[in-house]
């Protein structure tokens, strides 16, 4: 667990907006180096002009999470300016709505390419650097978190490739928690498991690579769009507070972290349908008129 954050090093990918930005702006006060990470040029500029101006050293990178070229690159960066980071927020992703067999090879590729693979990118790449940086003085202290969702723990309908790509980061996540503790008292690790929460993610659209342009979207994709700008447009919970869970998460170094704790009732009745070995239960049972509308929507296409 990381106690003094004042001199350590963040990488924090998706820092150009929701709760990549809110991470730099708790580590800038807490006078971290911050390595800044993000597609979207634009937002990159903004996010990291506002860094820079509070004093703090800051590295800022375009890159595209998917790309094991770029992710090099980057790694290589970070290792050179400042040595093994300390906190590694392995956090890009981007949403995606949809029944299954609609969705096509493109859109798989490009959700799984950022969700998931930008991840393992950052695990693979990360991970060595920090436990080399471990093995080299004992009171070394690193720690990565890693964005899945609460729909790596659920399984939504209509919303299935972000469904798969956040599943895989939980699995994933829990498996490095295990392979570290072997290998290193230094080191470990957290998943971040946030409900619906303005952060922008509903607009991923607006980093589509530029050959999906041709791709019209499907009605299921389309009412998956808009269900889930309402979702996340009417969230309570704000992408600071996450910021700040995640950060507390660190300090104590406490595995799971949750935006909406109450959400872990509909978590708690697919694990007993598992182990009960009955069908997977109707997720809209505490808002069947949600269910209906959707049923409705798609059964009129």
């Amino acid at each position: 667990m990381i106690q003094d954050f004042k001199g350590k090093t963040a990488v924090l990918t998706g820092a150009g907006s929701g709760f990549g930005l809110e991470c730099a702006r708790i580590g800038a006060k807490l006078g971290m180096n911050l390595v800044l990470v993000d597609v979207q040029q634009d937002a990159l500029d903004k996010a990291t002009a506002e860094i820079e101006a509070t004093g703090v050293q800051v590295l800022s990178r375009k890159v595209d999470v998917s790309s094991q070229e770029q992710m090099e690159a980057l790694a290589k960066a970070v290792e050179q300016r400042f040595g093994a980071p300390h906190f590694v927020f392995n956090n890009a992703g981007v949403g995606s709505a949809g029944l299954v067999w609609e969705n096509s090879v493109r859109d798989w590729e490009w959700v799984l390419g950022v969700n998931l693979w930008g991840v393992i990118h950052g695990v693979r790449l990360f991970t060595p650097m920090m436990l080399a940086a471990a093995r080299k003085d004992p009171n070394w202290r690193g720690h990565i978190v890693n964005t899945a969702s609460m729909a790596g723990l659920l399984t939504p309908p209509n919303m299935g490739i972000y469904n798969v790509s956040k599943h895989a980061v939980v699995s994933l996540t829990e498996t490095l928690y295990q392979d570290l503790k072997l290998v290193s008292d230094q080191l470990s690790t957290s998943v971040l498991c946030p409900y619906f929460v303005p952060t922008g993610i509903n607009q991923s659209h607006r980093n589509r690579p530029a050959e999906m342009a041709d791709e019209k979207a499907t009605q299921s994709q389309l009412i998956g769009q808009a269900m889930t700008d309402k979702a996340v447009g009417s969230g309570k919970v704000s992408a600071a507070e996450v910021a700040q869970l995640v950060f507390d998460a660190i300090s104590a170094d406490r595995f799971y972290i949750f935006s909406h704790p109450r959400a872990l009732g509909n978590v708690r009745a697919r694990m007993e349908g598992i182990v009960n070995q009955t069908n997977p239960a109707d997720p809209f049972l505490e808002r069947p008129e949600i269910g209906a509308g959707l049923r409705a929507a798609l059964r009129a296409v």
